[in-house]
């Protein structure tokens, strides 16, 4: 039997968390071979699999699932041993906004990350649309916010996330006249961009339904009751991707942006977190 070593087992947590080995190897500081290599080693000590790798996805073995736990554990214990040594490099609170649809898919690695790194930091997490939390940054209320761009040069480029339409495949909603439509609230940039496709392609439609959370505009599209459109990376497995079959124009993407405060700029907690996200999501 051979120990494991603790590079293994967070190169492992990494990769589960952050969904593959490319996204993970910036969280760990390595290149995605050297993440593979570290991957491969602990595969070899535990002497079976712990990973499937497949093509767009990987999943967990049994043997990975049983790890998994383990790993965490003697992940967060070494954390703590060092913290009881050496006390915490950062303390106090961080302010952080995020959209319910961005939090869902990129903040959990991110938060995990920044955490096992700053535990003496007490983070305060506020879920709204970008519309609401760009004013709050600007306030000061807010340290960081992760937001889609509402105009060129507000915040720092990060990614584009493509907009989509959805629907649920058992009710066939898109077949109706007018088209019914389901939207965020008035000011939303994906309630914009939506009604301004379907004006453009002159398709008759009406708004049905209108909710600022994202598990509001799911439930809508889910009873049937319209479609929508949400980013992609909110799109859960049980929803349908319209398009061009079901004809439906084209969607713009949305820019994403990483705001920070200026009454943030003394904040040691801001700049790591700001640096972890520039490296992680950019």
């Amino acid at each position: 039997m051979r120990d494991l070593q603790l590079d293994w087992l967070r190169a492992f947590v990494a990769v589960v968390d952050a969904g593959s080995l490319s996204a993970a190897a910036p969280l760990l500081h390595r290149s995605q071979s050297a993440v593979s290599m570290q991957l491969q080693k602990l595969e070899e000590a535990v002497g079976r699999p712990v990973l499937l790798r497949g093509p767009r996805h990987l999943e967990l073995t049994p043997s990975g699932q049983e790890l998994l736990g383990f790993a965490r554990r003697m992940l967060e214990l070494h954390g703590e041993a060092l913290t009881a040594l050496h006390g915490p490099q950062l303390g106090g609170r961080l302010r952080f906004g995020v959209p319910d649809d961005y939090a869902a898919g990129y903040l959990t690695p991110l938060l995990r990350s920044f955490a096992n790194r700053h535990a003496g930091v007490e983070i305060e997490l506020v879920c709204e649309q970008s519309t609401a939390l760009i004013p709050q940054v600007q306030r000061g209320e807010l340290d960081l916010a992760l937001v889609s761009q509402d105009k060129p040069g507000r915040g720092t480029h990060l990614f584009d996330e493509p907009l989509v339409w959805v629907g649920a495949a058992q009710h066939e909603a898109w077949r109706r006249e007018p088209l019914p439509v389901a939207v965020y609230e008035s000011g939303s940039m994906a309630r914009r961009d939506a009604l301004a496709a379907l004006n453009a392609q002159r398709r008759g439609h009406r708004i049905v339904y209108h909710s600022a959370s994202l598990a509001g505009q799911l439930a809508a599209v889910e009873s049937g009751l319209a479609v929508a459109v949400l980013t992609r990376c909110s799109v859960p497995p049980g929803l349908q991707i319209l398009g061009d079959k079901q004809g439906l124009p084209p969607l713009p993407t949305m820019a994403v942006a990483l705001l920070r405060s200026r009454a943030s700029r003394t904040s040691a907690a801001a700049d790591a977190m700001q640096e972890l996200a520039l490296r992680t999501l950019a």
